[in-house]
């Protein structure tokens, strides 16, 4: 009876905390459907606003251009951050130095270093390079994600030597055992970063909101940024399916990638 008593309260605690969870999603697809003053007033259930809120939101601006602005900062960013950095820390880790564990620990202090403490630095940076307002600008600077080093050097720990020694017995270079050995080996670990990755560069607000300055070179937390301003009188129903559209491109990823994301996490090696 107790046994009963003790997981009928695990189950309702865990049911609690999944109804928060999953409550400002719901209320967000709901508030999608809804006018601007029902949603001020708190309207939970679903209404019948969705098609005039997607009709001011895409007559106000150019949501498939802003949408491929987003997705194009983030393909490229995730593309460029997984093979520097993934190279970098296989480096670190299978390449040891005298002085590689000093320059490796200096990064992890870099880590340390706040985003808008680069601002100004980074501003001056692009600047000089002729890239403000220009999608490089956003990219370069979060290419070398420093978590990313030491994610992928963590799981690079696990990886046998043994297979990278009979590898170059059999001929291969460095980059061919890398990039046909290594890297299928470890392909979720290589999911688990790719979804950070795509994370912060759809999500990322502070660099796109510094060098983006003209609405063609808007990102979608720029344009939902945005409606908050637009107007004296703020349209809830406008940012709200904004929020849903922004949301879906994340959420399909993940989805499509949860299996490998939770083997990469808990540093799931394929041998």
């Amino acid at each position: 009876m107790k046994k009963k008593f003790l997981s009928f309260l695990k189950y309702t605690f865990l049911i609690f905390c999944s109804f928060i969870s999953v409550f400002p999603f719901y209320w967000m697809i709901a508030g999608a459907t809804n006018t601007s003053n029902q949603i001020a007033e708190g309207k939970l259930t679903f209404g019948n606003q969705l098609l005039i809120n997607l009709q001011a939101l895409f007559g106000a601006y150019d949501i498939p251009l802003i949408m491929w602005n987003s997705l194009k900062i983030a393909l490229i960013t995730v593309v460029s951050s997984l093979l520097i950095t993934s190279l970098a820390a296989f480096g670190f880790e299978k390449f040891r130095t005298r002085t590689s564990e000093s320059i490796y620990s200096l990064f992890l202090l870099f880590m340390m270093i706040p985003l808008a403490a680069l601002v100004i630095p980074l501003f001056k940076m692009m600047a000089g390079l002729q890239l403000v307002n220009q999608h490089l600008a956003v990219i370069l600077p979060t290419v070398n994600n420093l978590f990313l080093i030491f994610f992928f050097r963590q799981s690079f720990k696990s990886f046998p030597n043994e297979i990278l020694d009979s590898s170059r017995i059999e001929g291969a270079n460095n980059y061919t055992i890398f990039f046909r050995i290594v890297f299928p080996m470890m392909r979720s670990t290589y999911a688990a970063a790719a979804i950070y990755s795509f994370m912060n560069a759809w999500n990322s607000y502070l660099i796109p909101l510094i060098f983006l300055q003209t609405e063609d070179k808007y990102t979608m937390t720029l344009l939902i940024s945005g409606l908050t301003s637009a107007s004296y009188v703020a349209n809830y129903g406008m940012q709200m399916i904004a929020i849903v559209i922004a949301t879906i491109p994340t959420l399909i990823l993940f989805l499509f990638m949860q299996k490998g994301f939770v083997k990469g996490m808990t540093g799931s090696l394929k041998i």
